[in-house]
């Protein structure tokens, strides 16, 4: 693995055990794919830092249980404002 792929896999895994963030937010921030952001969490990280991936897979477990709120939310706040 490249360093720089290293590093950037390292920096995204602190971003977001620290804000929570969801694979989206942390594409947009990194200027990543979505797609790449998720290989690099689920696979990649795993074999750089065992215990930081497990950090990671419990924040994106948590997103992903939340997702059908927060669509919800969206999708109000959308009709509210028309």
């Amino acid at each position: 693995m490249k360093d720089y792929m290293r590093e950037r896999i390292l920096e995204i895994a602190d971003y977001i055990i620290d804000t929570k963030a969801t694979v989206r937010q942390a594409a947009k921030v990194f200027g990543v794919s979505k797609s790449t952001v998720h290989k690099d969490m689920t696979e990649r990280l795993l074999e750089i830092n065992p215990q930081k991936a497990i950090e990671v897979r419990e924040v994106l477990e948590f997103n992903k249980a939340e997702r059908h709120i927060r669509g919800g939310r969206a999708t109000r706040e959308k009709y509210i404002h028309l």
